[in-house]
């Protein structure tokens, strides 16, 4: 097979989920933004370009306020900053709407894009799914993003629950899954990773049932 040509994107690893209202529930944090510091020095090493996105508001935003301590990078990826290939600001859930990404990954000939950051249930998962008209392959990284708790008028799941259905829906179609270890070892061998598709997921679901 094709050695992929791959970019990691950091999405959004970013206080206002370590100090701010929407505090990463699982995996635990500490352990999450430490995977995420792994992804990005096992990229480094190999010299594949590292792309630092965070999500900027308006000021007076309950969050991810422009200016903020909370719209700062965790410091295990600012440290990192100095070094990225590209930083990018967006404004919504896609990392591609609106930011120039797509026709930056382009000009580097990447094909296929890791993701990791948060949160699984929002940035991560849209970003994935705009990703597939663009013509990029997607890796997620599950033990380097994470979910949070969530509870509204039509019913409620636990960060868990939610962060690991997201990863086996992601597996089933839009993204190949792995954890940052198997990961490195495919990014040091040059191999894509395995990924599933929705018939197989199907089956498989329906003898499981």
């Amino acid at each position: 097979m094709t050695a992929p040509h791959r970019a990691l994107i950091v999405i959004d690893a970013q206080q206002e989920y370590f100090d701010g209202l929407l505090p990463i529930q699982y995996p635990p944090r500490e352990e999450s933004i430490a995977r995420v510091r792994t992804a990005i020095e096992a990229a480094e090493r190999a010299e594949i370009p590292v792309v630092i996105v965070q999500h900027e508001l308006p000021a007076d935003s309950p969050i991810f306020a422009t200016g903020s301590a909370t719209a700062a990078n965790h410091p295990g990826v600012a440290a990192h900053e100095a070094r990225a290939a590209r930083r990018f600001g967006k404004q919504y859930s896609s990392v591609f709407a609106g930011t120039g990404l797509a026709d930056w990954l382009r000009e580097q000939d990447v094909d296929t894009v890791t993701l990791v950051g948060y949160m699984t249930n929002n940035c991560v998962l849209a970003s994935a799914a705009d990703a597939e008209p663009l013509g990029f392959a997607v890796e997620v990284l599950s033990d380097a993003t994470g979910a949070i708790d969530l509870a509204n008028d039509v019913g409620r799941a636990p960060a868990q629950q939610v962060h690991e259905t997201l990863m086996a829906l992601l597996h089933s179609n839009w993204a190949a899954v792995a954890d940052t270890t198997a990961w490195t070892t495919a990014l040091q061998a040059g191999d894509p990773l395995d990924k599933s598709d929705l018939v197989t997921s199907a089956d498989r679901g329906r003898a499981t049932a």
